[in-house]
This record gives structure tokens, sequence and C-alpha cells, in this order.
């Protein structure tokens, strides 16, 4: 029987192996097979790193036979040998995970460099000080990558020489002073490990690629990995490949361009090189890199082949190259290629530009953008300059993009007031609440030290596409005291911090931000998505200005409105507190009235800016103590105003308290206790679509959904409130307007009776927020505390809350939109849970056969791009 392949010389292998080679030693396969001058190697495959792990984390027996095997085959192929003495074999040692990853082991270069080879290359080359220099620097690269001893150790060793000796560059320092640094390193070694420096090239280079293994797990790469969203079980390969020399003289150089500008996407070559020079050398600063263009001055021949080799990869890949090259004694090397990394802007104008040279297609342009990276088009971000000064104080959860710097406050008035006097403000809470809405509005940015990605600060800041960190628990704020602590440092009322809503960093200070520009190339890439996307993209809004955001991104209606963030506004909410506060009906009917028009108001404006575009409005859905105060000073107040003593309006306000608000008095269940404001709710979105449409000479189809339905008893009762009122409506008004009446698929009990509750529908719209919350039994506020324990642990991939859950919540959605259907064929159906903007969770709903997602009014034209995506990665 043969044994499993785990050991692949380059020219085994090819572009399509990636998730077997890596993407580095796919990219060193298919370059030697397309005939570029790359020296000869090998690569340990993903599945070694797999049974690496499954052996106590060594390296099998079949394994190092496999090893040996292709290392005789790399010795006839350079006519060199391994830990000879007379005419040495060195390598390169170089992770390449299928998936390009900071945060895995670096580079080792001239590995097999001992006390006795080294002799042998400074005789072969007639050069011992490149002899030395390439042992100090191997010394120094394995201790720090393999022995774990830190870099500073060494470079302090080599700044004392430099200095001692007169030296600027490392490049002026003597033979004998390289010796001596050698011997310096191996005592450092011997200080830190309690060892020699191995003087096997064996030793050295099964402990390097047990390195390489090793570095899969740690702590940046499965951070790096859980940010975007790379599997944990896929592990890397390890790419040994013959050495060859950029520092063996003025003949010689290293360097590293890209095909195209990765700021700009400019279609011109980008890089730098130096001459006589390592590969770490470049990337380091030890000395200041040349232009690329600079070459053509310099080897001129060897510029000309490097232009050729770099145009042959663009045409071969069809994408920008970021490539990696030797000079050695006056002949080129390519070391690496790989598709280049790029900002958002230069990622859009290179896949419009390729369309327009006839290079790739429309389809493989709009499947080249990430649509999360279209977040760093819409909103500020910080100055790239200014940043290298940052200083971090804490990690909380991304909740809303962008970068925000302000004065700290900690309460919504505190920061209404400073913005109106002109200042920037970030308002920084526990928590938000409803009440909190003015602050928000005003805010730069926020901050809280509890709830996760779809608490109320993350939902409301992503409609405003305001800047958020949420969850950030070492944060420990103290409203009343106006402070929060983060370790030592101790943050007051008034100082400055700043925000990255990308990241989920705090920084101490202000960071300069830099505003967003939207370029014609995003404008034709969103065409061509449009073009090829099937299912419809609308926005959660609540207001005019929102609306107005979304339309501009593309929205193509509302597919929530959410009523109850109107009631907050100065003026209304002491009508809203009158109104719960009423004892009889006949009080809460009065205070309805004077709310009735405000409503009316509201959904005039709305249906104004949409035209006649949908607009779905949801009926009130929160528990009604929300919309009271709890802070004493605001009590004493409200008492005051309302002329009835404190301790009768704490009792009122103590029973309309509840334990677990997500499971009580909200959503239709409010209607069946207070019919009356359903009524009057019903009758503000009728008569407001009526009166648009003779003013504007449009048609306006109006779409109520009612909230939280778990029995269709539930959704009759509240269903025939609904139409009883826009039928007085429509006759008071002798109007013959249609209208919609939908209900929220958001308790897992909907979904199950989804076929019945049909029957009394003319849409659904999945609440996938509350629907995962009830599926899981997680309150999507306190889950924050342990999804990031869960994800580190394997116990789950992802946050349901981020990504919809595809085995459960989506089941639910699976089953209800086929029971649904198999009742009313034509049902329509959305989903206007947070999920609506995320690309994964798009794609499942395309497959699910959902008509449209609605989002943040800032997450729609990810939506619109993810959508597109579903269908050309589904054909």
């Amino acid at each position: 029987m043969l044994s499993k392949k785990y050991v692949y010389s380059f020219e085994e292998g090819n572009a399509t192996m990636k998730s077997v080679l890596g993407g580095k030693g796919a990219n060193l396969a298919e370059m030697t097979n397309i005939g570029l001058p790359v020296p000869p190697g090998f690569t340990v495959s993903t599945e070694a790193c797999t049974v690496f792990y499954e052996n106590e984390k060594q390296l099998s027996e079949e394994i190092l036979v496999q090893l040996q095997e292709k290392l005789e085959v790399l010795e006839k192929q350079t006519g060199k040998k391994f830990g000879d003495k007379e005419n040495p074999l060195l390598v390169s040692v170089r992770s390449g995970a299928a998936f390009s990853m900071p945060g895995m082991m670096d580079t080792i270069l001239n590995l097999g460099m001992n006390d006795h080879t080294v002799l042998t290359v400074g005789q072969k080359t007639n050069n011992m000080r490149f002899a030395y220099d390439s042992y100090r620097r191997f010394i120094q690269m394995f201790s720090d990558v393999v022995l774990e001893i830190q870099k500073y150790k060494f470079e302090s060793i080599l700044d004392i020489y430099k200095e001692k000796n007169g030296c600027k560059d490392d490049t002026e320092l003597s033979v004998e002073n390289l010796k001596d640094i050698v011997e310096e390193f191996k005592n450092i070694v011997r200080k830190e490990k309690g060892l020699d420096f191995p003087e096997s090239p064996q030793e050295q280079l099964i402990l390097s690629i047990n390195a390489v293994f090793k570095s899969w797990n740690n702590p940046r790469a499965k951070a790096y990995r859980n940010l975007n969203d790379i599997p944990h079980n896929i592990g890397t390969a390890v790419n040994v490949q013959s050495m060859v020399f950029g520092n063996m003289g003025d003949d010689c150089g290293t360097g590293v361009a890209f095909t195209r500008n990765p700021s700009t996407g400019e279609k011109k070559l980008y890089g730098e090189f130096l001459v006589n020079a390592q590969g770490e050398d470049v990337v380091a600063g030890i000395r200041t890199p040349k232009s690329i263009d600079e070459l053509g001055s310099v080897m001129p021949e060897i510029f000309k082949q490097f232009v050729e080799c770099a145009q042959l990869l663009e045409d071969h890949y069809k994408d920008m190259q970021d490539i990696e090259f030797t000079i050695e004694q006056g002949k080129l090397y390519m070391l690496q290629t790989r598709n280049g990394k790029r900002t958002v802007h230069a990622g859009l104008r290179a896949a419009v530009e390729m369309v327009e040279e006839g290079l790739i297609t429309k389809e493989q342009a709009i499947l080249r953008i990430q649509p999360k990276q279209l977040d760093q088009l819409l909103h500020p971000n910080f100055d790239e300059k200014t940043m290298e000064q940052a200083i971090p104080l804490a990690q909380g959860l991304p909740a809303s993009p962008g970068a925000a710097t302000g004065r700290v406050f900690f309460n919504a008035e505190d920061v209404v007031r400073e913005s109106a006097n002109g200042e920037k403000v970030i308002l920084v809470r526990r928590e938000t609440s409803p009440e909190d809405i003015e602050g928000m509005v005003a805010a730069q940015g926020i901050l809280t030290s509890r709830g996760g990605m779809t608490s109320h600060a993350a939902v409301v800041a992503r409609g405003m596409g305001k800047c958020c960190v949420a969850g950030c628990e070492s944060a420990k704020v103290d409203e009343e005291l106006k402070i929060f602590i983060i370790g030592n440092e101790r943050i007051e009322e008034g100082d400055y911090i700043s925000l990255d809503g990308s990241t989920g960093k705090v920084y101490k200070g202000s960071i300069k931000t830099v505003e967003p520009e939207l370029s014609g190339h995003f404008s034709i890439l969103m065409e061509w998505a449009d073009k090829f996307r099937t299912i419809g993209v609308r926005t959660n809004a609540d207001t005019p200005r929102d609306a107005k955001a979304a339309l501009r991104f593309g929205a193509e209606g509302i597919g929530l409105c959410r009523t109850e963030h109107m009631f907050f506004d100065e003026e209304r909410i002491p009508v809203v507190r009158r109104m719960i506060l009423s004892e009889t009906t006949e009080q809460r009917i009065a205070s309805l009235k004077l709310l009735l028009p405000m409503q009316k108001s509201d959904f005039k404006d709305l249906y104004t800016v949409m035209e006649e575009k949908p607009v779905t409005v949801r009926l009130l859905d929160p528990p009604l103590h929300e919309f009271l105060p709890t802070e004493e000073k605001d009590i004493v107040a409200l008492a005051k105003d309302f002329e009835i003593s404190i301790e009768r309006l704490k009792e009122t306000i103590h029973s309309l308290q509840e334990i677990n608000p997500m499971l009580g008095h909200r959503g239709c269940r409010l209607a069946v206790t207070y019919p009356e404001i359903a009524q009057m709710q019903t009758r503000a979105i009728i008569e407001a679509a009526i009166e648009v449409m003779k003013e504007q000479n449009t048609t306006i189809v109006p779409e109520i959904m009612i909230p939280l339905v778990g029995i269709k008893s539930e959704l009759d009762y509240v269903k025939s409130i609904v139409v009883s009122t826009a039928e007085q409506v429509k006759e008071e008004m002798g109007s013959s307007i249609e209208y919609l009446v939908g209900t929220m698929i958001e308790i897992p009990r909907a979904a199950l009776l989804a076929d019945e509750i049909a029957k009394e529908t003319e849409f659904f719209s999945f609440g996938t927020n509350d629907l995962t919350q009830m599926t899981y039994g997680f309150s999507r506020d306190d889950a924050g505390k342990f999804i990031s324990e869960y994800k580190e642990k394997n116990i789950m991939p992802d946050d349901p809350f981020e990504s919809v859950d595809q085995d459960g919540v989506g089941k639910l959605i699976e089953l209800g939109v086929k029971l649904g259907r198999t009742t009313k064929p034509s049902l329509k159906i959305g989903v206007c849970g947070e999920h609506g903007g995320d690309p994964k969770s798009i794609e499942f709903f395309y497959k699910t056969g959902l008509d449209y997602v609605s989002c943040s009014p800032y997450r729609v034209p990810i939506a619109r791009l993810a959508a597109a995506q579903a269908v050309l990665q589904n054909k």
C-alpha cells in the first residue's frame, strides 16, 4: 500500500493545490512550472501539520523519511550536500498557510550554517565577510523564531559593535567584528536557554519545521483567524528552498515589488530594493531601500528581465502580484509571488481597470472585492502616520466600523451640550438604552463596557454609521463619578480617547481621522453587482436622515422602521410617558391623540424620502418601562411635571419593570393589552401614506409589521385591529389605498407554525437577532462575556449574533420559508436582523430563497456586493 504523500518538490505541485501546499508553496510550484527562475525546493504539506498535532507535536517517522528523500532530490538539483564541509547546501525555511496570515512564524535564512560550513562558504565565494554576515543573520533569526529569544538582545550587540567601530550600517562591519558578534550571539543562546546553538543542519531543519507548525496556534495567529473567519483546523505548510544570496557583493541585491500600486491601484511597478543585502534588510528598515525604478539604472538588464517576469505573473494569475526577488552575482531569482494585499481603493481601481484591459471578467471583478472591506470607504479612518504614535488602552468588540476621537462624557445630556458647543465627544456608558439616543446622535463615537455585537449600542450605532466599540469589559465605568479605569489608566470626564470601531481597539488621547472618499470605480463595480444579484437589499431606517443615507448607498426600500426610536425626542417623551402612566383607557387615548400627529409627521417624512419604494413599519415592540426614567433626578422632575407624588411614580415604574424584558410584555403582547396603541400607529401610517400620495402624485403601499408573534390567534387579534383601523381611515379619507399586513418571525414557535401564520399575512420578515437569542437561550447583551471564549476553544466557529447560525437558527428559517410558501407560494419573505448585512449570512439567505435582506444604511453596499457574489459563487 502506498503511503500518504506529505512532502512535495516544487515540480510536483501547482497553483490549484493551495489547501495542501499553502499559498506560498502552491505559487512556488506554479512559478517553477511556467519556467521562471525559482531556486529549487520542496514543501511540507498542511496535512503534515495536522499529523504533527495528532502526534503530540512531533513529526512522524513517515514524514521524516519523506523529508530526507526530498532533501536528497534537492541536493542533486543543486549539486550541493546538506551539512557537507566541502560543498554545503544552505536553505531558507518559510511558513505558508492557504491564506496569507500575519502573525505566523517569520522566515529563517541561511539554515545549514555552522562553524564548519561558514568557512567553506567563505572560501568558495572568496568572501569571508559575506560568510560570517550570513552566519550571524542565521543565528539571530533562528534564535528569535525557533528558540524564542527576544530580538533586541541580538540587535543591541550589533548596535554596540557599530558604535564602537564608528559604523553607520552593518555592511561596514569587518570580518573580525562579525566573528566576534557570532560568538556573542552564541553566548546569548547559552545564557538564555542553557544549551549550545545547534550545529547539526538536520537538527536545525527539524526544529525549524516544528516551530512553523507550532506557530500555527500562537495567540497572534489564532486572533487573526478569528477576525478574518479563517478555520482553525486547516494547518500551515512549510517551504524549504535552496538559498540564493543577495549579500555577496555589489552585483547582488534583494527586493519586494507589486505589479500595481497597493495604495492606489495604479498600473505601475511599485516596490523597493537594496544592493548587497538579504531579504529581511528591506523590511526591517536597517538600511533605507531604493525605489524599484532605480534598479533600471543600477542593473538595467536585470530590471528589464524583472519587468517581464512581473508582467508574466500578473497575466498568469490575473491579479496584482506581490513579488519577492533576489539577485545573486548578476542573476535574477524569483523567491515568491502572491496576490498582493491592497487598500479597498486600490482593489476597486485594479478590478475595474483589469476588466477594461480584458484581463478579467466583470464576474471575476465582483468576486475579487471582499464585501466587508467596503466599510473602509464609508466611514472615517485614522491617519496612518498619526497611528504610529497611538497608545493602545483596551480591546473591545468591533461593534460598528469607523474611527472616532473626542473628549469623554458619561451621559447623553452632557454629550449633547458639549457637542452643541463645538466639542468632539465620545459617549462612554456601561451600556446604552433608548434614553441615550440624543447623546448617541451627537457623539463622534460610543464606548460601552457591556453588550455584544447586537446590543442596543451596536445596532443603533451601525444604523447611524457611527463608530462603536462595545463589550470592552476591561474598562470599569463609573457613570456617577464620571471616570473609567483600564488597568492603571484612569480616564476622567473631558479626557481624550480614540476608538477604532473596525478592530474594537481603544486608544489614549486624540488621533487624527481622515474622511472617506467614494470613487467612480466604486459606482461602476456596484452597477455590475446589481446586474447579477437576484435578492433585494433594503435598509433598517427610522429617520429621514438614515433613509437618505441608505438611498445614497443604493437601498431599494425600508425593511424595518422601528417606531419606538421616534418616541425619544425631547418634545415627545413627556407625552409618551403620560400615555404609559395613564390609569384609564380614556387617559391613554387622550395622550395617544397628542402623539398621533407626531407619528404621522414622521411617516410622511419617510414616505416623502422613499417615494414609491416599500417601507415596512414595525408596530411598537419594546416593553413600556424602557420609556420611563431610571435616575432619581429624572424621576423627581417627572413627578413634578405630572403633579403626582414621587412615591406613587416610583411604584408605577417598579410595577412596569420586567425580570426578563426580552421575554416579557412587549411586541404584539402590548397591542393585545393596549389595542389603542396599535390603532393610533395604524392610523398614523395610513393617513401619512394617503396624504403623501395626494401631495406627490405617487403610489404607496404601506407595509405594517406585527412583532413577536408566537401564537396564530395573537396575530389574528392584532391584525383585526390593524385592518379595521386602516379601513376606517380609508373610508374617512375617501381612499382606495392598498396596504400589506405581515409579521416578524422571531420566536422559534412562529417558524414551526409558519404554515398557519402565513394564512393571515402578506409577508414574513425574519427578526434574526431575537430568533438567535431565543434559539440559543443567549442574551445578546451578555453573550459578549463568553462568546470569545467559545470561539477560542473551538466550541463554536462564529459569533451567532454576527453571522447566522446555519445549523440551528438556519434550520428554523428554512422551515419557516418552506411552510410559509406551502400555504402561500407567492409569500414575500425577507430578513431584518443585523445578519442582513453579513456576507456569509446573505449567501445563506439567497440559497434559502428569501426575497430581500434589510440592514443598517452603511451596510447596504456590503449587502449589494455580497448578494451578487452569492449568485456567482452558486452558479
